[in-house]
């Protein structure tokens, strides 16, 4: 049991969105911005992920509980050195797959690894540079956000909730077609896919029309 709690901490940024006052998002934007202005300063390769790269989209400003970033895994030594040199608190979890550090009170993920995947620079390329209010900074792509976070539904982790706003918000950013292709014929996935069919979120597969 303890593995398959591990693996659904593990799949992907949360999402879950609490219910929380303006005075609670304003701070996590805060600290978005500030680890982000770090980051560009110390010329690492980087984007934001997760609730607030969703709403540098135009997605919900409701956000989440923490910051995500999304790193290289061997770039995550120098990012925690730089993290620490700003005299941010970092630390490493238990799990093997992201280093944490806390900004401003908020938690920051700084996460290498998407959906039992390696961050690769070929998705930090691919970022968009957007603003988050007054600091510009790389954001994941909608189509990795998306591929990130349904790749990573499993029998242990699998909250459709969480995820059906922000496919909404985003779908005519996502290439879905991309989306399909990276998370292959897993059946979790397939489920959701399927359940955005029926809501016309998105159209039907190539090939395949809904009844």
């Amino acid at each position: 049991m303890a593995e398959n709690r591990e693996d659904a901490v593990r799949t992907a940024p949360e999402l879950r969105l609490a219910s929380q006052g303006p005075g609670r998002n304003q701070a996590i934007l805060e600290a978005a911005k500030q680890v982000g202005a770090v980051l560009k300063r110390g010329g690492h390769l980087f984007a934001l992920a997760g609730s607030v790269a969703v709403h540098a989209h135009g997605g919900s400003g409701n956000l989440q509980h923490d910051v995500d970033f999304c790193v290289r895994p061997e770039d995550a030594g120098p990012v925690a050195a730089t993290l620490r040199d700003a005299g941010l608190t970092v630390y490493t979890p238990p799990e093997d797959w992201l280093i944490k550090a806390t900004c401003f009170g908020q938690d920051v993920d700084v996460i290498f690894e998407l959906a039992h995947r390696p961050v690769s620079e070929e998705m930090l390329r691919r970022a968009e540079e957007l603003p988050v209010e007054s600091v510009r900074m790389p954001v994941l792509a909608p189509t990795d956000l998306l591929t990130g976070l349904i790749a990573a539904f499993s029998e242990h982790h699998c909250d459709f909730g969480a995820v059906l706003p922000i496919a909404r918000a985003l779908r005519e950013k996502v290439d879905w077609e991309q989306v399909r292709r990276d998370c292959g014929d897993a059946p979790m996935p397939a489920a959701f896919f399927f359940l955005l069919e029926r809501l016309n979120v998105i159209r039907p597969a190539r090939g395949r029309e809904l009844p």
